[in-house]
C-alpha cells in the first residue's frame, strides 16, 4: 500500500493537477511510509542512471565528459587516468558523490527532529520536484570534477561508507531471517499443519545445499593445489565457523530461551556469509588465485575483463542491496528487532488511527491519537490520502535514515565499481586487497552478530526480548 500511495507524491513533482488526481486514486498510507519510499525511489533513479553509465554502447560518448577531456593537465605523473577502461567507473563515481552527498546533508539538517510539528518537517515531507531538480543538478555539475585525487581520496570514504552499510546490511538480513523463521515456526505450531513443516525443512536444506554449493565452487575456482594458501584460509576458516554457529543454534541451552531459533536462521546467515567470502576472494590482489568467472569465460584476457562493466558479483550484491533498501523502508520494527538491534533501522509502529466521517480506522494494536487533516495535497472534503502519524513522534529517526541512504549511495558505488581503485597501476580493475579485507572482516562481523543474537538472551535474563 505504502508504495501505491507514494505514487501521490511522485506526481506532485508534474504540479498540482497531477497530484490532486494521484491521490484520488490512491488508497490511505502513513506520511512516515510513503515519505522513505520516496527516498528509496530517489536512490533507485540514481543507482539506474550509475547503471546505465557502464554500458558498454556510451563508453566512447563518456570519453568526451569533461573530467575525462580535460584532467590531464592537473594529474600528477604518478597517477593515470584509465579513460579507455574505467571511464563509467569514474562517472558512476560522481553520480554517487552527489546522492551521498545530499542524503549526508539531510541527515545534518533532520538532526534531533521530535515529531512532524517541527518546522524542518516540511523539508522531510515536502519539496519533492526541488529535491530532485537539486540532485540531477548536483550530478551534471559534477561531471566537471576533474579527476586528479578526487578518485582515490573518495574511493576510501567509498570503502568506508560500504563497509559501515554492510553492519547495518547484516542486521537487517539476521532481522529477515529471525522474522521468517518466526513466521513459519509460528504457523507451525498454530495449525500443527505438516505443509508449514516441510516448507521449513526445505527452505533449510536448499540454503545449506546452495551454501555448499557455493564453497566447492570456491575451492574449484579460487584454489591451486600448491597455491592460493590466502584463499583456502578464507573459505575454510568461514565453513568451519558457519558449521559452529548452526550447531550454536540448536543447543539445548540457546533453545531454551529462544524456542524458535534454529538452523532456517543459520542456513540464511551462512548463505550470506559464503556470498561475503566470494566477494572477498574475487577482490584478491593476486591474479593467479583469482580468476573470476569472467576470466574463466574469457580465457583470462585481462583487456576482456578490464572492461567488463557488470560481473555476477556486483548483480548478486546489488540484488541483496535492493532487497535491503525496501526491506528497510516498508518494515515494521517487530519483536525480533530487539534481538537483531534493528529497532533503530525499522519504522516503529506508532500511530495509525484516523477519523473519517466520524469513523475510526485502526492499525495495529494500541490506541493512536488522529491526525487528519494534516494533509494539504488533499482536496477540501475529500479523504486524506496520505496522512501524518508523527504528530507527537516520529516513526523513524529521520538522522540516521538518511544517514543509512547515504551509506547505502556508497555502497552502491563501491559495487558498481567492483571496488575498483582509480589511478592504479593493477593489472586488472576488480583488484583490491583492501576491499578483501573489508569482505572477509564483514562475514566475521556478521557471524558474530548472530551468535550474539543466539546467547543474547541467556546472558542478559534481565532484558525482556519477548
Amino acid at each position: 500500500m505504502g508504495l501505491i500511495c507514494s505514487t501521490a507524491q511522485t506526481a506532485c513533482l508534474c504540479g498540482s493537477a497531477a497530484c490532486s488526481f494521484c491521490c484520488s486514486q490512491c488508497p490511505t498510507c502513513r506520511n512516515s511510509t510513503s515519505t522513505r519510499i520516496m527516498y528509496a525511489l530517489l536512490l533507485m533513479l540514481g543507482t539506474i542512471v550509475a547503471c546505465i553509465t557502464l554500458t558498454p554502447g556510451l563508453q566512447d560518448a563518456l570519453k568526451k565528459v569533461p573530467f575525462c577531456a580535460n584532467s590531464t593537465n592537473y594529474v600528477p605523473s604518478k597517477f593515470t587516468i584509465d579513460c579507455e577502461s574505467a571511464v563509467g567507473y569514474l562517472a558512476v563515481y560522481r553520480i554517487c558523490f552527489i546522492i551521498s552527498l545530499f542524503f549526508f546533508l539531510m541527515s545534518v539538517i533532520m538532526i534531533r527532529v521530535r515529531s512532524s510539528k517541527d518546522p524542518r518537517a516540511a523539508i522531510q515531507n515536502g519539496f519533492w520536484a526541488i529535491k530532485f531538480l537539486l540532485v540531477i543538478g548536483g550530478v551534471i555539475g559534477a561531471f566537471f570534477i576533474q579527476e586528479g585525487s578526487f578518485g582515490p581520496t573518495w574511493m576510501y570514504f567509498g570503502m568506508i561508507g560500504g563497509f559501515l552499510f554492510i553492519i547495518i546490511q547484516l542486521i537487517l538480513i539476521v532481522d529477515f531471517a529471525y522474522s521468517w523463521a518466526d513466521a513459519w515456526v509460528g504457523n507451525y505450531e498454530e495449525t500443527q499443519s505438516k505443509g508449514w513443516y516441510v516448507a521449513l525443512l526445505s527452505a533449510t536444506f536448499f540454503n545449506y545445499a546452495l551454501s555448499l554449493t557455493g564453497i566447492v565452487l570456491l575451492y574449484v575456482y579460487f584454489t591451486h593445489a600448491n597455491d592460493c594458501a590466502m584463499n583456502k584460509f578464507f573459505i575454510s576458516f568461514n565453513l568451519i565457523l558457519c558449521i559452529i554457529v548452526s550447531a550454536i543454534s540448536i543447543l539445548p541451552s540457546i533453545q531454551e530461551y529462544q524456542h524458535r531459533a534454529g538452523l532456517l536462521q543459520s542456513s540464511v546467515v551462512t548463505l550470506y556469509v559464503v556470498y561475503l567470502t566470494w566477494s572477498s576472494i574475487s577482490n584478491s590482489p593476486d591474479q593467479n588465485c583469482n580468476p573470476g568467472f569472467f576470466g574463466i569465460i574469457s580465457g583470462k584476457d585481462i583487456s576482456t575483463q578490464n572492461r567488463v562493466a557488470f560481473d555476477k558479483e556486483s548483480i548478486i550484491g546489488l540484488v541483496i542491496w535492493f532487497s535491503c533498501v525496501l526491506y528497510s523502508s516498508l518494515r515494521t520494527a517487530s519483536k525480533s528487532s530487539k534481538i537483531t538491534m534493528s529497532e533503530n533501522v525499522l519504522v516503529q509502529d506508532n500511530g495509525a488511527v484516523r477519523e473519517n466521517g466520524g469513523n475510526q480506522f485502526l492499525i495495529g494494536n494500541e490506541d493512536y491519537t488522529s491526525v487528519e487533516g494534516r494533509n494539504h495535497d488533499a482536496e477540501n472534503g475529500n479523504d486524506v490520502k496520505v496522512w501524518d502519524n508523527e504528530e507527537d513522534k516520529v516513526a523513524y529517526n529521520w538522522s540516521f535514515f538518511h544517514l543509512m541512504f547515504a551509506l547505502a549511495t556508497l555502497y552502491v558505488m563501491m559495487t558498481l565499481t567492483n571496488w575498483y581503485q582509480p589511478n592504479s597501476n593493477l593489472s586488472s580493475l576488480n583488484s583490491n586487497a583492501a576491499s578483501m579485507w573489508v569482505k572477509i572482516i564483514s562475514s566475521w562481523m556478521c557471524l558474530g552478530l548472530y551468535v550474539w543474537s543466539l546467547i543474547a538472551p541467556a546472558v542478559l535474563r534481565d532484558r525482556d526480548f519477548s
